[in-house]
Order: C-alpha cells, then sequence, then structure tokens
C-alpha cells in the first residue's frame, strides 16, 4: 500500500505561500539592488532595472505590514510544533535517527524565521539614497547585507531539510489545494475567537 500523502493545513498552506513568494522576490530584487549599486564581491552582467530600490522595498513593506506579521502568529501558536521544541538541541545527540534529522528540521524552520525578521528590521533602517550615492559604508546597509546572506542559506537548509525528513510527497503538500472539511476556511474565525479567548 503506497505510503499517504502529508497532510497540511490549508491556512498554514496560505500564509506560507504567500510569504515564501514574497521572500524570495526580495532575496532576487536585492541582489539586483547589490548588483547594481555595490558588487564589491562579485557582479551579474544582467540589465539594469529602473527604480530597483523601490521595488525591493515594496516586496519588503509587503512582508512587514501583512504576511509575515499573520505567518509568525501562526508558526509561533498553532505551527508551533514545527519549530524548535524544548528538548530539539538534546535530541540532535541522536547523530543519524530520524528524531535527529526532525529536530534539526525544526531548528533550521526557527533559524529561517528569525533570519527573516531580521532582514526585514535591517531593510527597515536603509535609506533609498545611500546607494545611489554610493555611501556603502553605512552599517545598516552591512547588516542588511549579512542578513541576505544568513537568509539565504537558511533557505537552502530548509529546503534540505523538508527534503530529507519528507521528501517530494512533503514539499508538494504544501501546493496541494484540497483541505478537510474542518480545516474550511468558514471555521477559521471560530478558531480564532477560541485562541483569543484562551489567550
Amino acid at each position: 500500500m503506497p505510503p499517504s500523502r502529508p497532510y497540511q493545513p490549508l491556512l498554514l498552506r496560505l500564509l506560507h505561500g504567500a510569504n515564501a513568494a514574497i521572500a524570495v522576490l526580495s532575496i532576487l530584487s536585492a541582489f539586483l539592488v547589490y548588483n547594481t549599486y555595490d558588487g564589491r564581491f562579485g557582479k551579474v552582467p544582467v540589465p539594469r532595472i529602473a527604480d530597483i530600490i523601490g521595488i525591493h522595498g515594496t516586496f519588503g513593506k509587503l512582508l512587514i505590514l501583512g504576511v509575515m506579521p499573520a505567518f509568525a502568529l501562526y508558526s509561533f501558536h498553532p505551527g508551533q510544533k514545527r519549530l524548535v521544541q524544548a528538548d530539539s538541541f538534546s535530541q540532535l545527540g541522536q547523530l543519524g535517527k530520524p528524531i535527529w534529522w526532525y529536530s534539526l528540521h525544526r531548528i533550521v524552520n526557527t533559524l529561517m524565521l528569525l533570519a527573516l525578521t531580521f532582514a526585514i528590521a535591517s531593510g527597515s533602517m536603509v535609506k533609498e539614497e545611500w546607494l545611489p550615492t554610493a555611501d556603502l559604508t553605512q552599517v545598516w546597509y552591512y547588516l542588511h547585507l549579512c542578513g541576505w546572506v544568513v537568509l539565504v542559506f537558511c533557505l537552502l537548509m530548509h529546503l534540505l531539510m523538508s527534503a530529507k525528513v519528507g521528501g517530494l510527497p512533503l514539499m508538494l503538500s504544501m501546493f496541494d489545494a484540497a483541505y478537510r472539511q474542518e480545516d474550511s476556511p468558514a471555521a477559521w474565525w471560530r478558531k480564532i475567537r477560541s485562541f483569543v479567548d484562551r489567550s
């Protein structure tokens, strides 16, 4: 009998998908900003895009003003089991066992959220006029650049861990359009009220 396909809550799929899409666009546009105005550590010969700083800033604002807070709230409450647990680091001692991979996956998921938060926070402090005037020595710009590097590394680790822990079925389950009756959008308001009443 073939193994059943993993099921992901509909709200997780929607928030994760929106957050991932905007984060990837932010990462790509951040590289184009660096490639256009900096390039000290290497450049790629791609056409210059007008107002690429503004485009990158727009993606950052989309994350700050809606998608990221909603995804973080979900991740640290209903989706908390997918993040680092109290025993996650102690379980890393069981090298090579399935629990070792699951614990590492949860740690990487948590680092991914923290890296994205740091990239957003540092980016909000960067002034749009710095790079066009070749002012490349600002501390916040360096921090945002470092945040980009860490974010890319965490994204790669997140994908690798997802592939290792659940393989292709887990990754495809994030794109599945079907959902269970108890996971219907009609039930979301009731679940939100229940969550607020418990808080």
